[in-house]
C-alpha cells in the first residue's frame, strides 16, 4: 500500500489527538495491535480464532462478552452532553438587549412599590418590558430547539447490526454490543463496526476517505510493515466502508476509544467564536445602552433638581431609558433570521444557529474538503489511449485537448477496452430489472467507474456474463497490482481469452506485443516511449491510470474445459498483447465549478484542504475555478527560470503539503494567506484545525465545508461549519453549524446570497427602526429641560416599538434584492487586507497593554480563568481606548455604522420630530374640547406655563391662555391626550414614509422596486389598524392616555414630514452616488462559468 502522508508524522495523529483529549480527562490510547502476531494478539485480548480457517473461530464466550460490555460500556460514541432546556433558555435571555429591558422592567416595579397610586401605569409598563425580554429569548430558544430536533433525525451513529463469532458460532448482534476481543466478519458493502485488527482477508479494500480524506480505496491484509497505526494495512477503523472483498478481524477498540471517537473528542474540545452579527449587535447595544444610561442619569439629576421628587425623576429616567432602547429590535432580528432560515431550508440548507444565516454571507474565506464535497467520491472514465490515439470517453464532448480524438467505438482497441472493463472485474449490479442508468453498482470505486462506463457503452452488457462465462480469476492485490480473468470466449485460434488490467508499469512488463489497427504488433521502443508520454500526461492531470492487456489462448494448449489453476499458475502471464490505457478521475460535482466561480467573483477566497495527493488536488482545483494561476514550480517551468530566482511577489497560487504545516513560521503563514489561490494537500485533522485558527487569527471569517470525520474539528472551530447530509458522517453533522441537505456544494452560493441579502435587509430594518428613537427621546428632553408637557408617554413608546413598528420592520424579511447580480459582485463586508491585519494586531497589542483579555485569542483559551475574562469584560467599557475603538472607522461594513446612525439620529429622525412636534402644537392650538366645543388655543408658551405650574393633570388649577380662553383641568387633560394621540399617530405616518425610504440603498425611494414586496403593504395595513385601535378605540384611551376625539385633519403634519423624508432621501442618494460610488469586485480573468464536465450526468 502506498504511504499516505496525510496520516504520517512523528507518531501519527492518534497520539496528538489523545493529548488534546487528555485536557478533558480522557485516557490516552496507544494502538499497538498492528505490530503483534496472532498468538500475542489472542493473549492480549483473551480471545480465540483460527487465522487460516477464521469461519471456525471460537471467539469470546457469551459470558465473557457480557462482562466486558458491563465493564467497558457499549460500542457507541458518547453524545455531547446537551444543555438543559431551562439553562439554554436563560442563555438566550442573557443577551445585552434583554438585560436592558429586564433592568428597566424591574425598576418600574420598584417605583410601583414605592407609590402604587401615582405609578399605577407601571404595572403595565413593567409587564410589557419584562414580557418582551422573555419573548425575545423564547423566539431564539425555540429556533435552536427546532434545529436540534431536525439534526437528531439525520444521525445514525453506528451500523445497527454486525456479524460476530461467539462460542464458536456466528450470529448477528447490535454493533453497540461489540466488545474488545470479539471476532467479527465484514463483507463488501458493510461499515466496519469498530476498530479491528485484520486476521484474514479475501481481497478486502476499505474506503478511508471519511477519516483521512484519501479517495483511493486501501488494501487490507493480515500482513503489515507500517509502524504508524493509521498507515497499517492490517487495521480497519470504525465507520469506514468495506468497498471490496471480505475480511475477519478482532475488535481492538470500541466506542470513544476508536480513532473515530478520538477525532470526535478533538471536535468537542473546540470552541467557536461568536458570530459577526452577534458581535455587531452587542457593539450596538453597548453604544445605545451607554447613551441610554448616561442620558437617563443626567436627566434624572436635572429632573430631581427641578421637581425634588425621586418618584417623578425615576419615572422620567425610566421613560428616557425606554425611549432610547428599541424594544422590538431583538424580536425583529430573530424573526427576520428565522424567516430567512426557513427560506434557506427550502433551498436545502439547514441552519442550526440563527446567526449562521448571516454568517454565511459574511465569510471571507471558504476552506473546502475535496473528496465527497467538491467531487463525487465516485471514479469516472475520462480518456482512453489505444492504437496510438488519445480518445475522450465523453461521447458528448465538443472541445478537445491537443491530440485528443472524439469517441469512436469502431476504432481499433476501444471494444477490447470496454469488454475488459466489463468482464475483468468484481463489480456487479445490485439488480438488473431497471434501466442501466438507474442501477446501483457494488465494488471498488475504480472498478465501479470502469464497469459503469462499459455498461453505458455496450448494448449487450447484461448478456456478457452468460455469453462469455468467467472460468478463472485472480483479484487485484497489493503485491501483483493487477487483476486477471480468463473467459470462455471463442476466437480464431481457440476457446479461451485472458484479460488483465492493473498498474501500467506492471502490465507493460507482461506484454510483448501491442494492439494496433486491429492486429498485434511487436512492442518496440517507440511504442514504449509513446506509452510513457501518455501515462505521464494522464497522471499529471491527477488521474488514476490503468493499463489493459489480453491474450487469446491457443486451443492446442488450452482446450475447452481446461482446468485453470490460479495456485499453480498454469497459464501465461507474459507475452501478452497490450491493448491500451484508461484514465479515471473523481469528477467534480454538478455545479461546483460555477459555484466556486461565483464565490470568487463575490470576493471570497476559496481554498482546498484535503487529505489527497497534491497533484490530484491541484488537477481538480484547476478544473473547478479554484486555481487558475501558476504555482511557483509551474511559473518557473513556463518561463524557463530557475525556481530560486522566482520572487514570492510574482506568485499568486500555492500548493502546500501537510507535512510542512507543523514547521511553518508566522511569516510563512502570512505569505500563504496573501496568495489568491491556495491548496493544502495531505492534511490531517490537526492540520485542518491549525489552518482555520491561522486564518481566523488574520481576521478572516472562515467557512469550512466537509463530510468526513476528519473534517469535524475544523467544522467546529470555523465561524461557519458546513456539513453534507447524505454523504456526511454523523460527527461532522454535529460539529457543523449548517448542513447541505442535498449534498450540493452549489447550494452554498444560494446560502451566500441569502446571507448577504438578510444582512442588507437587517441593516435597512435597523436603520428604519432606530429612526423613531429621536422623536421618542426629544419629548422627554423637552419635558425635563424647558419644561414642556410630555408629548409621548412610556406606554405609548412601548406600543410604538411593539405595535406598528414590529409589523413594518418584519416586512424587511421578504425584501428582494435590489440588483439580480449586485450582491455577488460586492466584496465581503469585512474584507481582510494588509491594513486590516495590521490594525487587528495593533488592537491585540492595545489589549495586552491595558490588561484586557481577548476571549477569542488562541493563547488565552486554556491559560486564562473564566473569572479573569469576566473581570476583563467589565473593565473594558470603563477605558477610553475601548470607546475610541467602538467609534473608530471600520474598513468594511458593519450592521450599525455612521451612515445608519446619521440617518436615524440627525437626518430622518429630526425630520420626523419636526412633523410630530408640528402636529402636537397644532392640536393644542386648533383642536376642540369635546365637552365645551371650544378650541383650546394653547400656544407653545402657554403649554410651558401650564406644565411648569403642575397642569395637564387631574385636579389642576384653571388656566387662561394668551387668547383669553379659560381651560379647566378636564380641558387640559383632554388637550394633552389629543396632542399625545397626534404625536403618536404622526410618528407612525412618518415611519411609514421612512419605511419606503429605507427599502433602498442604491435606488431612488420611488419606482417599481417599491412594489416588489407585497408584504410591505400588508404589514403597513396591519400596523395602521393597530395604531387606529390604540387612538380611536375608546376602551384603549384610558390605558394609553389617548383620545378618539383627535381629528384626521391633524394627520397632515405627518404626511408633510414623510414627504420631506422621501425627497431628502432621494437627494441624499444622488449625492452618495456622485461622491461615494459603490465599489464592485473586479472580474477575475480565466473563470469558466459553463457547467462542469460530467456534471450533467447522473
Amino acid at each position: 500500500m502506498s504511504k499516505s502522508p496525510a496520516n504520517a508524522g512523528d507518531d501519527g495523529d492518534i497520539q496528538r489527538s489523545n493529548r488534546i483529549g487528555n485536557k478533558k480527562g480522557k485516557k490516552a490510547v496507544d494502538l499497538t495491535e498492528h505490530l503483534l502476531n496472532d498468538k500475542d494478539l489472542q493473549t492480549l485480548h483473551s480471545t480465540s480464532y483460527d487465522p487460516l480457517k477464521p469461519a471456525t473461530s471460537r471467539g469470546l464466550t457469551a459470558t465473557e462478552a457480557a462482562q466486558r460490555l458491563a465493564t467497558n460500556g457499549p460500542n457507541v460514541l458518547s453524545q455531547k452532553k446537551g444543555v438543559h432546556p431551562i439553562i439554554l433558555y436563560f442563555e438566550c435571555l442573557a443577551n445585552l438587549f434583554n438585560l436592558l429591558l429586564l433592568i428597566a422592567g424591574v425598576l418600574t416595579y420598584v417605583l410601583y412599590g414605592i407609590d402604587p397610586v401615582g405609578n399605577y401605569l407601571n404595572v403595565y409598563v413593567g409587564a410589557i418590558l419584562i414580557g418582551v425580554a422573555l419573548l425575545n429569548a423564547f423566539i431564539e430558544f425555540y429556533q435552536m430547539r427546532k434545529s436540534a430536533s431536525i439534526l437528531s433525525s439525520f444521525l445514525t451513529m453506528v451500523p445497527s447490526q454486525c456479524h460476530v463469532y461467539r462460542d464458536g458460532k456466528m450470529s448477528d448482534i447490535p454493533a453497540a454490543d461489540l466488545v474488545q476481543g470479539d471476532v467479527v466478519f465484514v463483507r463488501q458493502g458493510d461499515k466496519v463496526p469498530a476498530d479491528i485488527r485484520i486476521i484474514h482477508s479475501g481481497d478486502a479494500k476499505v474506503d478511508n476517505s471519511s477519516l483521512t480524506g484519501e479517495s483511493e480505496p486501501q488494501d487490507r491484509t493480515p500482513e503489515n510493515s507500517q509502524k504508524n497505526p493509521l498507515e497499517a494495512t492490517n487495521l480497519a477503523f470504525n465507520s469506514t466502508l468495506l468497498v471490496a472483498g471480505e475480511c475477519y478481524g478482532v475488535v481492538i477498540r470500541t466506542g470513544d476509544a476508536t480513532v473515530l471517537g478520538q477525532i470526535a473528542g478533538l471536535t468537542q474540545g473546540e470552541k467557536k467564536r461568536i458570530s459577526p452579527l452577534t458581535k455587531e449587535i452587542d457593539d450596538f447595544v453597548w453604544i445605545i445602552g451607554g447613551i441610554a444610561f448616561t442620558t437617563a442619569i443626567i436627566f434624572f439629576a436635572i429632573t430631581m433638581a427641578r421637581t425634588h421628587s425621586v418618584n417623578v425623576s425615576f419615572n422620567f429616567a425610566i421613560g428616557v431609558l425606554t425611549a432610547w432602547v428599541p424594544q422590538g429590535l431583538p424580536a425583529t432580528v430573530s424573526m427576520l433570521l428565522t424567516i430567512a432560515a426557513k427560506r434557506m431550508a427550502n433551498r436545502n440548507v439547514l441552519v442550526k444557529d440563527l446567526r449562521g444565516v448571516e454568517t454565511l454571507g459574511a465569510i471571507t474565506l471558504l476552506a473546502t474538503d475535496k473528496t465527497g464535497t467538491l467531487t463525487r467520491n465516485r471514479m469516472s472514465v475520462t480518456t482512453m489511449w489505444t492504437s496510438g490515439k488519445l480518445i475522450t470517453a465523453d461521447p458528448h464532448q465538443k472541445v478537445f485537448e491537443t491530440g485528443e480524438h472524439p469517441l469512436d467505438k469502431n476504432l481499433s482497441g476501444v471494444q477490447e477496452l470496454l469488454h475488459i472493463s466489463a468482464m475483468c472485474t468484481r463489480a456487479r449490479f445490485e439488480r438488473t430489472d431497471v434501466p442501466i442508468n438507474e442501477r446501483e453498482v457494488k465494488g471498488d470505486a475504480t472498478e465501479i467507474g470502469l464497469f459503469t462506463y462499459a455498461a453505458q457503452q455496450l448494448p449487450s452488457m447484461d448478456q456478457l456474463g452468460e455469453k462469455y462465462p468467467k472460468v478463472m480469476e485472480i483479484p487485484f492485490n497489493s503485491e501483483n497490482k493487477w487483476n486477471l480473468t480468463i473467459h470462455d470466449m471463442r476466437h480464431a485460434s481457440g476457446s479461451h481469452t485472458l484479460f488483465v488490467k492493473g498498474a501500467p508499469e506492471r502490465i507493460l512488463k507482461m506484454c510483448s506485443t501491442i494492439l494496433k489497427d486491429g492486429a498485434s504488433k511487436p512492442l518496440d521502443k517507440k511504442e514504449e516511449e509513446d506509452f510513457l508520454a501518455t501515462y505521464e500526461w494522464m497522471a499529471g492531470k491527477g488521474r488514476r491510470v490503468l493499463a489493459f492487456a489480453q491474450l487469446q489462448l491457443p486451443e492446442d494448449q488450452f482446450p475447452k474445459g481446461f482446468g485453470f489453476d490460479k495456485k499453480n499458475m498454469n497459464f501465461p502471464t507474459v507475452g501478452l498483447c497490450f491493448v491500451g490505457l484508461v484514465s479515471l478521475e473523481d469528477p467534480p460535482k454538478h455545479g461546483v465549478r460555477e459555484a466556486i466561480g461565483h464565490c470568487r467573483g463575490a470576493g471570497i477566497k476559496v481554498m482546498m484542504v484535503t487529505g489527497d495527493h497534491p497533484l490530484t488536488a491541484e488537477a481538480i482545483g484547476r478544473k473547478i475555478n479554484l486555481m487558475l494561476l501558476p504555482t511557483k514550480e509551474l511559473y518557473a517551468k513556463q518561463n524557463k527560470r530557475p525556481i530560486e530566482s522566482v520572487q514570492e511577489s510574482e506568485i499568486h497560487a500555492i500548493v502546500i503539503h501537510g507535512e510542512r504545516i507543523a514547521t511553518l513560521t508566522d511569516a510563512e503563514w502570512d505569505n500563504i494567506f496573501s496568495k489568491e489561490e491556495i491548496i493544502f494537500a495531505r492534511t490531517s485533522p490537526k492540520n485542518k484545525l491549525e489552518i482555520v485558527r491561522r486564518a481566523q487569527g488574520l481576521g478572516h471569517i472562515v467557512g469550512v465545508t466537509g463530510d468526513g470525520v476528519n473534517d469535524s474539528p475544523a467544522l467546529k472551530k470555523a465561524d461557519l461549519g458546513i456539513s453534507m447530509n447524505i454523504s456526511g458522517s454523523d460527527v461532522s453533522k454535529e460539529a457543523a453549524a449548517m448542513i447541505l441537505l442535498d449534498d450540493n456544494f452549489a447550494s452554498i452560493v444560494n446560502g451566500i446570497v441569502e446571507g448577504r441579502l438578510i444582512f442588507a435587509n437587517l441593516k435597512k430594518c435597523v436603520q428604519y427602526v432606530v429612526t423613531h428613537i429621536v422623536p421618542e427621546v426629544i419629548p422627554f428632553l423637552l419635558y425635563a429641560v424647558v419644561p414642556l408637557p410630555n408629548m409621548l408617554g412610556t406606554l405609548q413608546i412601548l406600543v410604538i416599538d411593539l405595535g406598528f413598528e414590529l409589523f413594518c420592520a418584519l416586512s424587511f424579511a421578504w425584501e428582494p434584492v435590489e440588483s439580480a447580480t449586485g450582491l455577488m459582485k460586492q466584496p465581503p463586508r469585512q474584507p481582510v487586507t494588509e491594513e486590516t491585519i495590521a490594525r487587528r494586531r495593533m488592537y491585540a497589542q492595545e489589549d495586552r497593554d491595558h490588561g484586557i483579555v481577548d476571549p477569542e485569542a488562541e493563547e488565552t483559551t486554556e491559560a486564562v480563568s473564566g473569572l479573569a475574562r469576566v473581570r476583563s469584560a467589565v473593565k473594558a467599557p470603563f477605558s477610553g481606548f475601548f470607546w475610541k475603538r467602538k467609534f473608530r472607522k471600520n474598513e468594511g461594513e458593519v450592521l450599525v455604522d455612521m451612515n445608519v446612525l446619521s440617518w436615524a439620529y440627525l437626518e430622518a429622525g429630526l425630520l420626523e420630530t419636526f412633523g410630530c412636534l408640528l402636529a402636537f402644537f397644532l392640536v393644542l392650538w386648533a383642536a376642540e374640547s369635546p365637552t365645551s366645543g371650544r378650541k383650546f388655543r394653547i400656544s407653545p408658551y402657554d403649554s410651558y406655563v401650564i406644565q411648569n405650574g403642575g397642569g395637564f393633570a387631574a385636579g389642576a388649577a384653571d388656566y387662561t391662555t394668551g387668547t383669553g380662553n379659560v381651560l379647566n383641568a378636564a380641558d387640559q387633560v383632554e388637550a394633552l391626550a389629543q396632542g399625545q394621540s397626534a404625536y403618536y399617530w404622526n410618528v407612525m405616518l412618518c415611519q411609514m414614509f421612512n419605511l419606503f425610504a429605507c427599502k433602498t440603498r442604491y435606488r431612488m425611494p420611488f419606482g417599481r422596486y417599491q412594489f416588489k414586496n407585497p408584504k410591505t403593504f400588508a404589514c403597513v395595513l396591519c400596523g395602521g389598524i393597530f395604531t387606529t385601535i390604540i387612538v380611536y378605540a375608546p376602551p384603549f384611551n384610558i390605558a394609553f392616555a389617548t383620545s378618539y376625539h383627535m381629528l384626521p385633519l391633524y394627520w397632515l403634519p405627518g404626511f408633510l414630514g414623510g414627504f420631506l423624508i422621501i425627497m431628502y432621501s432621494a437627494l441624499r442618494k444622488l449625492i452618495l452616488r456622485k461622491y461615494f460610488p459603490v465599489l464592485w469586485n473586479k472580474d477575475i480573468d480565466g473563470l469558466i462559468m459553463h457547467p462542469t464536465r460530467w456534471s450533467t450526468k447522473a
